[in-house]
Parts: structure tokens; C-alpha cells; sequence
């Protein structure tokens, strides 16, 4: 395990990937540069490259502060830190990759794949599903429903339960891309709610059967 120091290091390097790559391409950016895009990846709507700086800090440096702090207020104190670690990797990688490929595209004028970001969201959530498998119960991170943080039994079951359906889902969305491309938008929004109400439902479900 890296000390403390090493693992910020590494943490906030990958937060400034995207900064770096931005002052590189930086003169080579018109004044003004595409700062939307529509389904199709076609331009909409444009605006300062200075907007471009907000973007890349917009997530990712309140996303530092929050998971670096917050976990400290836990009143359970069982968030492992290694899995916490993770985590916070996961999460900025995602972050990251988002801005890197936002920048890209505007670059290039026109989004460079309209899908490549319903593969990235897909992939963070089977990220998330497999640090689900494992993680103890904390007021943080997790599938927070009032009954699983009633009982640690309903914790842990849920999170078990759960952390395979997510990461099926997340490779489904992932992959949704290759094959269904004009239904992207739809299979990112169904799996979402998809993958929420089952964790939601059965944390219900095993509550009451902890009951019976």
C-alpha cells in the first residue's frame, strides 16, 4: 500500500491530466469553440475556450475535497481505507477521462464519438458494483437506504446482491454502443433506474424477510 502522501499524489496528478492537456492544445484553440453537443455529436452551441478551464475543475477538485474530508465524519468509522482509495481513483479516472475527451472533442470541433461517454458511464458503474461487493456499512458510500443502515445484515446482503447486477449492468451499458447505438441514450437511462430500483427494492425485501 502507498503511504498517505503517494496515494494524494497520484490522486491529484490524474486531476490535472486534463489541465495539462488543455494548455498544450491551449494556442491552438480558436477563440470561440464548441461547448455543447447534440445527440447526433453535431455542435449546438458554442462559447469562450476560457469556459473550458471551468469545466475541467467544475467535478473534480469539489469531488477531492469532499472524498478526502468527508469520509473522516463518518460516525460507523468502518470505511476501509484501501477501498476508499479505490474509490476516489475510479471516480477521478472517470472525471478525468470526461474533460480529456470534452477537450478533444472541441478540439476537433464535433464530439470525436458521441458514445464514448455512455462506455465510460458504463464502466464506472461496474466499478462501483465491484467495490460494492465488499464495502461495510458507513454513512458515505454505498446503496444508502433506510434499511440498510438499520441493519448491517441488510447491508451486507443488499451490497452482495447488488454489486454483481451493477457490474453486469455497467459492461451491458458499456458495450451497448457496439450494437444498439441509436439507443444509447435510452439503455443509459433504463439501467440507471434499472440498477437503482433493484438495489433499492431489495434492500426492502431482505429488510422484511430479516423481519418475518
Amino acid at each position: 500500500m502507498m503511504s498517505k502522501s503517494k496515494t494524494e499524489l497520484l490522486i491529484l496528478s490524474i486531476i490535472l491530466l486534463p489541465a495539462l492537456y488543455l494548455a498544450f492544445v491551449w494556442n491552438a484553440l480558436p477563440e470561440e469553440v464548441p461547448m455543447h453537443f447534440n445527440a447526433k455529436g453535431e455542435a449546438d452551441r458554442y462559447g469562450s475556450k476560457d469556459e473550458l478551464i471551468g469545466v475541467l475543475f467544475l467535478l473534480n477538485l469539489p469531488l477531492y475535497f469532499i472524498m478526502r474530508y468527508a469520509p473522516q465524519l463518518d460516525p460507523k468509522k468502518k470505511i476501509n481505507q484501501k477501498q476508499l482509495f479505490g474509490l476516489r481513483l475510479v471516480l477521478h479516472l472517470f472525471i478525468s477521462a470526461i474533460a480529456l475527451f470534452i477537450i478533444y472533442s472541441t478540439q476537433q470541433g464535433a464530439l470525436a464519438n458521441p458514445f464514448g461517454i455512455v462506455s465510460l458511464v458504463g464502466l464506472l458503474f461496474a466499478a462501483l458494483g465491484f467495490f460494492f461487493r465488499s464495502i461495510k456499512p458507513n454513512y458515505f458510500i454505498g446503496i444508502k437506504t433506510p434499511w440498510t443502515l438499520e441493519s448491517e445484515e441488510v447491508w451486507n446482503k443488499t451490497h452482495q446482491v447488488s454489486g454483481p447486477v451493477w457490474i453486469a449492468g455497467g459492461i451491458f451499458m458499456a458495450l451497448s454502443p457496439l450494437f444498439a447505438k441509436s439507443a444509447s441514450v435510452y439503455i443509459v437511462l433504463g439501467v440507471t433506474f434499472g440498477l437503482a430500483i433493484f438495489s433499492v427494492v431489495y434492500s426492502y425485501v431482505a429488510y422484511k424477510n430479516l423481519r418475518s
